[in-house]
């Protein structure tokens, strides 16, 4: 092929195009704006188109709105999405309109403005089978019902005709974790005289199928059932709602539920039990089975949680103390009066228990715990202690504090017990008597102990003389016995001298015999001595005498014996100046002698010539001349 053929060709292609281009142009205009000269309509994936027939040989009945066989009006078929032919603008008007859209966490109300009327006593319109009010036709032809419609539409889009349904958009109900939704319908049966809530009704999806609910017999009204916590499609023209916490039943505790709806049950607690009927659940009356602890989804308006404590309670009658509980927050000390006419508070703490088992029966009794203990735990320990105060002395009640107690508690327990509530102690606090009588008791008091200290100190005197006369004793019997061992001493010494002195003096006899016989025997040596020794010296005197001549003699030995004994030269003593040569030496001897004898000591002087002797020098003989001398 050569250039100008392949250009010549490519041109043609060109122009065929460019007027299948045009072609197209003019048809989507057509389709667009063209239906009033074509009879052509589009209709877009995001709407709806909605026909008005303004032309027709047929006529709608009476009271009808919407047709569905071709007659002149709102027509009930709607145009879908695409292109749709044949729809003359002389005899259709055409309307787009975007798809109704319900949102997420919103539910749609529908209301229809055609139908059959609502039968009398209801307010909306029953449930029929029209692909959620998409099919407006099947709607009218299944006998939908004109006005508020029981069935709602949840989140999604729906190709819905605006001419014959109008949608509103509504928040869904949300119940929080911790409420219940308490729940009153706008439609649905009466209900029953005496009744004031509808009973639990099966099959409606926890209100959600407003029209199963009201097939079921369910009821308008205040309702038994409660919604638990979570998010429900409900339609707000049906349901009405209020929330209400969870009731809590604590640790330590039961709930005693007291219905005010239910059946009529049969009494189970035997026709001993006179205060009222105990039921089974579900019954109206005081349920005999009791509510565990928990968080539990009870309807207030329909029944009564009573909260029965199931551990030791105390209940203190102290004026300004109060528990933590509050049972006792009305209760003050008790005032009584004594016999002798004194007025004094007593407080008093009762602890008590109520089993699981008797919750109802107590409840069922008196109402409530608070009832228990105003109207019978209050006057009764009140009464008690002020008869048990009014019967004795002050003083008496004080004194027999511990048996007064025990009697009440003996009394009270019997007393409680025959209410099903277990008296577990009743216990006496402080009793503060009278002012002026506790001076009066304070006086006799300190007098008492004076009395005692006075008796203390006389028995403490009492004993101090015993303890000191015992110790005179004592300590005289010491004297006694240390005198009697001084005499017996004294006596042992004596016996002791005695006889050391006949022992001496025996000793000093024998010793004197002894010196007695050693001086003889002494003497008789010494005298024989002497006498040898004299003799000897006389011998040798003689021949001194007789060789140097008497006179020359005494000079000479007269010399040594002052030399010997250092006597001065002068004599101390002297005798006369007149004798003879002889006399005068001898009376100078004479004088020297006596100086010497007079220098000794006394204890030798007053010796004999002997004992002198012995004294002096012992082992020595006496000089013969001495001897002589003496003589």
């Amino acid at each position: 092929m050569d250039t100008q053929q392949w250009a010549s060709e490519l041109f043609g292609n060109a122009l065929l195009n460019g007027a299948i281009a045009i072609a197209i142009f003019a048809l989507l205009l057509l389709f667009f704006r063209g239906y009033r000269l074509f009879g052509l309509m589009f209709i877009p994936n995001s709407g709806v188109g909605t026909v008005t027939k303004t032309f027709a040989l047929k006529h709608l009945a009476n009271g009808r709105i919407i047709a569905t066989r071709g007659e002149a009006g709102y027509q009930a078929g709607t145009l879908s999405p695409g292109i749709h032919f044949r729809l003359w603008p002389w005899q259709y008007a055409i309307s787009l309109r975007k798809l109704v859209s319900i949102q997420a966490g919103n539910v749609g109300v529908v209301t229809a403005i055609d139908g059959v009327p609502i039968p009398p006593g209801r307010i909306l319109g029953q449930h029929v089978e029209c692909n959620l009010f998409q099919d407006a036709a099947a709607f009218i032809d299944n006998g939908g019902q004109r006005g508020p419609q029981a069935d709602v539409l949840p989140p999604g889009e729906y190709r819905i005709n605006r001419l014959l349904f109008d949608v509103e958009e509504h928040p869904a109900l949300d119940v929080p974790s911790d409420k219940v939704a308490l729940v009153i319908t706008k439609d649905g049966e009466p209900l029953a005289t005496g009744e004031i809530a509808g009973p639990e009704i099966a099959g409606h999806s926890s209100f959600q199928n407003a029209d199963a609910f009201i097939a079921n017999g369910g009821t308008r009204g205040q309702q038994e059932q409660v919604l638990m916590p979570g998010r429900y499609y409900i339609n707000p023209l049906f349901v009405e709602t209020e929330m209400a916490d969870l009731t809590d039943v604590p640790i330590g505790h039961v709930g005693v539920a007291i219905s005010y709806v239910g059946a009529e049950g049969e009494d189970q607690a035997g026709d001993a039990f006179t205060h009222g009927n105990i039921v089974k659940k579900g019954q109206r009356g005081v349920w005999g089975t009791p509510l565990d602890p928990g968080r539990c989804p009870i309807n207030p308006r329909v029944m009564r949680i009573e909260i029965v404590p199931t551990t030791n309670t105390v209940l203190n009658w102290i004026t300004g103390y109060k528990e933590a509980h509050g049972l006792d927050a009305g209760l003050e000390s008790i005032d009584v009066r004594s016999k002798d006419g004194f007025s004094f508070p007593i407080e008093v703490s009762q602890i008590i228990h109520i089993a699981a088992k008797n919750a109802p029966k107590v409840i069922a009794r008196f109402g409530t715990v608070p009832n228990l203990v105003s109207q019978v735990l209050e006057p009764m320990i009140d009464n008690y202690f002020r008869n048990a105060a009014q019967s004795s002395e002050f003083l008496e009640f004080l004194t027999e504090r511990s048996s007064r107690q025990d009697e009440a508690s003996k009394y009270i327990r019997n007393a409680l017990g025959k209410l099903d509530v277990e008296a577990v102690d009743t216990l006496m606090g402080d009793i503060r008597p009278p002012q002026s009588l506790m001076d009066t008791l304070t006086s006799r008091k300190i007098a008492q102990e004076q009395l005692a200290t006075f008796k203390m100190q006389q028995l403490s005197q009492q004993e101090r003389q015993k303890f000191e006369q015992a110790k005179s004793e004592a300590d005289t019997r010491a004297l006694v016995v240390q005198a009697s061992r001084e005499a017996e001493i004294a006596k042992l010494e004596a016996q002791a001298t005695v006889s050391r002195a006949e022992g001496a003096a025996q000793a000093k006899k024998i010793n004197s015999e002894a010196d007695g016989n050693v001086l003889t025997v002494i003497g008789a040596a010494n005298a024989s001595q002497t006498r040898a020794v004299g003799g000897a010296e006389a011998d040798v005197l003689q021949l001194k005498v007789n060789a140097v001549g008497q006179i020359n003699y005494s000079v000479t030995e007269m010399i040594r014996r002052l030399a010997e004994n250092r006597t001065p030269i002068v004599p101390q003593i002297q005798m006369g100046a007149g004798g003879s040569p002889n006399e005068s030496l001898a009376g100078a001897l004479i004088g020297t002698l006596v100086a010497q004898m007079v220098a000794q000591p006394a204890h030798v002087a007053g010796l004999s010539a002997v004992e002198q002797a012995l004294i002096q020098s012992p082992n020595a003989a006496p000089n013969d001349g001495d001897v002589g001398l003496s003589r």
